[in-house]
Parts: C-alpha cells; sequence; structure tokens
C-alpha cells in the first residue's frame, strides 16, 4: 500500500490519501480523543504525540498537528498508524462514524434560497476546499447571513478568512442576492 501525502495551505496540517475509501460517504472531524473513540482510524492517530484534529473525508484524511511538533516525527508515525489499520482490516469492519453532513435549519420563507445555497457549496466550494484537504459544512441561513463551519485542514488554516470572505462570499453573493455576508461558526 502507498500512501500518498500532500501539503495543505495550513502548515500545521497534512493531507493523507491511502489509495483507498477512508470514509462510507460522509465525512468526520475530530478535535479530540473522546470524540475520536468511535472511529479506529482516528482513535490511532491521537494516540501520536501532538496530533490536535484528524479529519476523515470520502478518500482523504487530514491530520492536524501542534504548531511545535515537527512533522518530520509526526509523518512517520501517522503513515504506520494508517498503514496499520489498512492492513489489519479494520476499515472493512468499521461502521460509519458519527458524520457531520448538512444541517437543515430550512423555514418555508428562506427554503430555496438554502437549496441554492447548498447546491453552490457542493458542486462549486467543497471540491476545492476537499483538494486542500478540508470540508466546509452548511449550518443555517438567517436575514441574509450564511453561517458555515470549516472543517480538517480549513480549520484554523491562516488563509480560510480570506477563502470564506473574497472566494465564498463573493460567490454567494453573486448566485444568490439575498447572501449579505458569510460567517464561520464552530
Amino acid at each position: 500500500m502507498f500512501i500518498q501525502t500532500e501539503p495543505t495551505p495550513n502548515p500545521n496540517t497534512l493531507k493523507f490519501i491511502p489509495g483507498e475509501a477512508v470514509t462510507k460517504g460522509g465525512v468526520s472531524d475530530f478535535s479530540s480523543r473522546d470524540e475520536a473513540a468511535k472511529a479506529p482510524l482516528a482513535a490511532a492517530l491521537f494516540e501520536i504525540e501532538g496530533v490536535t484534529r484528524v479529519f476523515l473525508g470520502s478518500d482523504f484524511l487530514s491530520l492536524t498537528k501542534e504548531a511545535d511538533a515537527e512533522w518530520a516525527v509526526v509523518k512517520p508515525l501517522a503513515l504506520a498508524a494508517i498503514m496499520d489499520h489498512y492492513v489489519s482490516g479494520a476499515h472493512l469492519r468499521e461502521t460509519d462514524a458519527a458524520y457531520s453532513g448538512h444541517s437543515d435549519h430550512a423555514d418555508d420563507e428562506n427554503a430555496e434560497i438554502i437549496v441554492q445555497i447548498k447546491e453552490l457549496l457542493d458542486t462549486r466550494v467543497r471540491p476545492s476546499v476537499a483538494n486542500d484537504g478540508g470540508d466546509i459544512v452548511f449550518r443555517r441561513y438567517e436575514d441574509g447571513v450564511v453561517y458555515l463551519h470549516m472543517q480538517g485542514a480549513c480549520s484554523g488554516c491562516p488563509s480560510s478568512t480570506a477563502t470564506l470572505k473574497h472566494g465564498i462570499e463573493n460567490l454567494l453573493r453573486y448566485y444568490v442576492p439575498e447572501v449579505q455576508s458569510v460567517v464561520a461558526v464552530e
């Protein structure tokens, strides 16, 4: 098994591509050992000293480390944990962890706007964000404001604010005139 790695815009996050499915269609974002307890791969990665976040995408995973941890130490341990997970067959026995998916706070008045926003996020934003090792989740739309949650490499990334304001906000405002701004939420 060959596991590719790619840098992300977040210097503390590295993207790992095992060449096999990582999740069964959803995504999971873990920011603690406790959260990762039911996901064997994420739990194994949290055993590595310095790991602060594990994001599991459909065909990749992103690992975030503490700022003072060195990739020269963390990366080989992460590669070993990922390899062990796949070689052991654990990925075949695993049940889906709590996938985050989209939040549906749709009311009748804004239902059509929310459908448009989600369609744009799914077709134009999420693929680009996934290339950088992250994901973006719609939380709600309220009074012209779109609330989004950044995950994986995007969470805590120095350029995520620029991406949100200059990229995503401009895109949504162009195609959905009702959108006035975009805000990141936890």
